[in-house]
């Protein structure tokens, strides 16, 4: 078990966890283009993605205080969930106070080209906490919900906090990959690099799935890419 710092006052370390999600299918026509739109839309509509962060909300130990979802037309949607690490009164202030502290959001991207065969959909969630609770906690959950093809994940850690002492602190749990916190099994489907900055408590994670149609490796590497090379 990790040692518990002492601290001064109450810690206000600012945790953030950013994953984009996707899923890459084969669409060679346009009424299978639409279908994979319709597809997307009825399995993460704005109530069914709200579903899914209340329970992220669950497993970092958070209290949900607002809650606002939408659904687009003709494609995607959106959810952000206010969140407090303590139980909070009701009122307007308060409601502020939390307002860019902690929430939970996602935003939905179903995608395609009448010029390619390939549908994609992006999936982009944060959670951002503040104080003791950390949302790393919650990948193999996110995970499993979206079954993806390609995972990005950014960690980071900002600010600092102070011990009994007075020391700052700038890091209150030990990380060396964002890996550490994905079940093995999980792992064992993807191939995995990482590119981390750990003096900044920066980490960046992507997972590309091994097992996938030869006919969308080209797409799939490009995403996973994550640039244009000229």
């Amino acid at each position: 078990m990790e040692h518990k710092i002492a601290l001064y006052g109450f810690n206000n370390l600012s945790k953030a966890l950013s994953l984009n999600l996707y899923d890459v299918r084969r669409a060679e026509t346009e009424e299978e283009r639409r279908g994979y739109v319709r597809e997307i839309n009825g399995r993460y509509s704005a109530g069914r993605l709200a579903g899914i962060l209340h329970e992220v909300a669950d497993r970092i130990g958070a209290q949900v205080i607002n809650v606002s979802k939408q659904d687009y037309i003709p494609q995607g949607a959106s959810v952000a969930l206010l969140i407090a690490e303590e139980p909070v009164e009701a009122g307007p202030q308060t409601l502020l106070g939390h307002l860019d502290k902690s929430h939970i959001t996602v935003h939905t991207y179903p995608e395609s080209h009448p010029g390619s065969a390939v549908a994609t959909f992006r999936a982009d969630i944060d959670v951002s906490t503040c104080g003791e609770i950390s949302p790393l906690g919650t990948l193999d959950y996110l995970i499993g919900c979206f079954d993806p093809a390609i995972v990005t994940m950014d960690y980071r850690v900002r600010g600092f906090t102070r011990d009994a002492d007075g020391t700052k602190i700038f890091m209150d749990h030990s990380i060396a990959s964002i890996r550490d916190f994905i079940q093995p099994e999980i792992l064992l489907r993807y191939d995995a690099v990482d590119s981390n900055n750990v003096q900044c408590n920066l980490f960046h994670t992507k997972l590309l799935i091994k097992e996938m149609d030869p006919r969308l490796r080209r797409e799939m590497a490009e995403i996973w890419g994550g640039a244009n090379h000229t």
